[in-house]
């Protein structure tokens, strides 16, 4: 019987061995993950809409893989100064889209003093099929519809603007049609004029080498009945 008894008990200090023995690995690898991690900044409280960042307002934890989500960072340097977006809860991670700074607002790639306008393209298909956000373009604005050859006008508006993104999936226009929209990056002083285009005319644009930032020389709008005829300089019709 004591036999018996002995043998329960040594198999119940094995089994109470084998799991404390287990609890003490996982701690273990646990504590070496903690240790081993990536650093992502996080917010060390909640933080309203307007809050400009401070050291106080951002900590790091060790994020378990090498690679951080999409819009995180390492470092608190990196966003001390930015101004917070959207409120962000304590402990929630820091990224790009929730801030808004001198060169980004919110994620949105619209730096201080420039705006962001859409416009409805006509007759660029091709282009558009080429066009990705940060390429430059020129924007050519048509006009007129009349039978006589110079009722239609063409002028290159503007020269070397950004490209925000694009959206080739047609959406109604300001003259009924079903046209793809580009939203590029403008000064405010060049908002009326994409507006006027959008809104009046038939807005084209022409895809520029990214190295290329030369301005033409401005003329006035060509007619297709200088076209025909030669077009040369002096049949710019200078309507500036």
């Amino acid at each position: 019987m004591k036999t018996n008894n002995m043998g329960k008990l040594l198999g119940v200090a094995l089994v109470v061995a084998i799991m404390c023995t287990g609890l003490f690995y996982m701690m273990f690898a646990m504590k070496a993950n903690s240790q081993t991690g990536t650093p992502m900044v996080v917010a060390a409280k909640a933080l309203k809409a307007g809050t400009v960042l401070k050291a106080e307002d951002l900590k790091t934890i060790n994020w378990p893989v090498s690679q951080l989500p999409p819009g995180a960072h390492h470092n608190p340097e990196e966003v001390i100064g930015n101004t917070v977006f959207d409120p962000m809860a304590s402990e929630e991670p820091v990224l790009n889209a929730r801030l808004a700074n001198s060169q980004s607002a919110g994620g949105s790639g619209v730096p201080v003093g420039m705006r962001a306008v859409s416009v409805h393209l006509t007759d660029s298909t091709g282009v558009l099929a080429l066009l990705h956000s940060g390429q430059k373009v020129d924007v050519q604005v048509v006009g007129g519809r009349g039978t006589k050859a110079d009722d239609v006008q063409v002028r290159t508006a503007l020269e070397n603007l950004t490209v925000l993104s694009v959206n080739p999936v047609p959406e109604p226009g300001s003259q009924g049609q079903n046209l793809p929209v580009v939203t590029l990056l403008a000064k405010p002083s060049e908002v009326d004029v994409l507006a006027a285009a959008d809104s009046g005319g038939r807005v084209r644009l022409a895809l520029r080498n990214p190295l290329d930032t030369a301005s033409t020389r401005k003329r006035g709008s060509l007619s297709f009945g200088s076209v025909i005829r030669g077009g040369s300089e002096g049949d710019f019709a200078e309507n500036r």
